[in-house]
């Protein structure tokens, strides 16, 4: 008797996922709520796993966009378990440790690659097994398949007759890709947000030196104590808060034809993941240390990277930061993070030369901007705003003691 599993509801607005992977393969002999699948949805990804033990059969295919309640695959009874039972007991050699070894590093928990890394680790022709992986329960991911060799050419007579793919010059080749649903969400948001907010940006610039003085004092210790490090995201996201007690209109959104203030801070922070820019939330982020808000952030990103973010840690966010530093950036116009009212954009850290006391003199400057929807957020408020973050990450003590 066989059973077919369905796509299960996975959120009340979510009416549709893609079947991004098959962990297991069709004719596999699967346990009981072992991992079978991954479905992605327009904000998350989900695990599908086996509602009973038995032999897959598939029915739908990886990149298949499937509604809730659409058949996924079917289980049927009995398989490849029986056969290994009665055949385990007649050999009791170094074989069948083997196999054992090999089926467990070969399962999703301890080191399947992600798909993004499959396939990079597919175009180097590199045996996921040959890789080490840094994600959790030793998950290989994107990461890791960027960093891993390329597998060596074989020098063999064989290797000589194979068909080399030969780059011709000039060549005007073009290569079609589906949109995932969480980029298709994303584009529709982004859009959505441009046309129906008054959406403006304001600068301003932060000498980072005294916070750049606290790291490299204190760094060590901090990683000792904490087991995190010490990074600028802590000291924005504290600074922000602060900012934002003073500023309670750009913690606020608008529903509907009221304005809604919040009194708790909310930090979404935009993360790029294999698969897109998502943008986890840290809950209370104004009742957090700087070591809790660094531990939230590793944890939120790890979960990014490897694609286990779940709905309640990417909703409900009341201000957004963004960090394009990291990629080289000096400067942009972030775009608000709806229903949000503002984000504040981080920059690269760079050398400039600047007056201080009347003396020329270079500092590492970071250039910020808020952008903001005017709707609710008035020229006034967004500008002191940002000096204020400005004032607090200049002067840190000032965090310490909320002036």
């Amino acid at each position: 008797m066989s059973l077919v599993i369905k796509v299960p509801p996975v959120g009340e607005s979510i009416s549709e996922v893609t079947l991004s992977q098959w962990i297991k393969k069709d004719g596999d002999y699967v346990e009981m709520d072992e991992v079978i699948a991954e479905l992605e949805s327009d904000k998350a990804t989900f695990e599908l796993t086996a509602e009973k033990a038995g032999t897959l059969k598939t029915i739908a295919n990886e990149g298949d966009t499937l509604e809730i309640g659409a058949p996924v695959c079917s289980i049927e009874e009995g398989g490849k378990q029986a056969e290994t039972k009665e055949s385990a007991p007649q050999a009791e050699s170094k074989e069948p440790i083997a196999k054992s070894e090999e089926v467990k590093g070969s399962t999703y928990a301890s080191g399947a690659p992600s798909p993004s890394a499959a396939k990079i680790l597919a175009e180097k022709g590199v045996d996921a097994a040959d890789v080490k992986g840094s994600g959790v329960g030793g998950r290989l991911t994107k990461e890791d398949a960027l960093k891993a060799e390329t597998a060596k050419k074989p020098d063999t007579a064989a290797a000589k007759t194979a068909p080399v793919a030969v780059s011709v010059p000039g060549a005007r080749l073009e290569r079609r890709e589906k949109m995932s649903s969480l980029r298709k969400t994303v584009a529709k948001r982004l859009v959505t947000v441009k046309n129906e907010t008054a959406m403006l940006t304001t600068f301003n610039e932060v000498d980072m030196q005294p916070i750049m003085d606290i790291r490299a004092k204190y760094k060590d210790k901090f990683k000792e104590k904490h087991g995190v490090g010490l990074g600028f995201m802590s000291f924005f996201t504290k600074a922000v808060c602060e900012a934002l007690k003073d500023f309670p209109s750009v913690n606020a959104r608008i529903e509907g034809e009221e304005i809604v203030f919040n009194d708790f801070a909310d930090i979404s922070i935009a993360v790029s993941a294999p698969k897109g820019l998502v943008v986890p939330v840290i809950r209370n982020a104004e009742a957090k240390s700087l070591a809790e808000i660094e531990a939230s952030v590793v944890a939120l990103a790890v979960k990014a990277r490897d694609g286990k973010l779940t709905l309640e840690e990417m909703t409900g966010g009341t201000f957004t930061i963004t960090n394009g530093g990291v990629f080289g950036s000096m400067m942009s116009t972030p775009i608000i993070n709806a229903p949000q009212s503002a984000i504040l954009g981080m920059h690269n850290i760079v050398e400039r030369p600047v007056a201080v006391n009347g003396q020329v003199v270079i500092r590492p400057i970071m250039y910020v901007a808020l952008s903001y929807d005017h709707r609710i957020i008035d020229g006034r408020e967004s500008v002191g705003f940002l000096v204020r973050v400005k004032q607090l990450l200049e002067d840190p003590t000032r965090l310490l003691l909320g002036v």
